[in-house]
């Protein structure tokens, strides 16, 4: 049961990728809109999506109410592309996960140079 489910996340993931990247032609959902992952639940009544904006906060919450009103259209596509037994109503959760990922690196990198400068004025002196 447990790699159907997942054969079934990746199938949808897939395919939402690409229906939000071409399908849709809502202006507020742009390029930068990535589908980070998916979980349907087991009856597969319910998909959650998650989604990661590149943005600000605006950008995201314009993004999110896009997909919002555009969630009937993708989702009468993905029934036609993915052969479930039924199409899960899907439920679209911002992601920042990337974002906050990123950030991350970047203080690292801020403290590992503040470190090698350090070090440095140490070895001159």
């Amino acid at each position: 049961m447990k790699a159907r489910m997942i054969r079934i996340n990746d199938e949808v993931q897939r395919e939402l990728a690409n229906i939000i990247r071409t399908e849709v032609k809502d202006p507020r959902i742009g390029a930068l809109t990535s589908v980070i992952r998916v979980e349907t639940t087991t009856d597969l009544k319910y998909c959650k999506v998650f989604v990661s904006v590149l943005g600000n906060d605006e950008e995201k919450e314009s993004v999110m109410k896009g997909l919002k009103n555009a969630k009937g259209f993708i989702r009468h596509l993905l029934a036609e592309r993915v052969n479930l037994r039924n199409t899960p109503e899907l439920i679209f959760k911002l992601d920042d996960s990337v974002e906050y990922a990123v950030r991350m690196s970047q203080l690292i990198d801020q403290i590992s140079q503040k470190d090698e400068a350090n070090e440095a004025g140490e070895a001159d002196e």
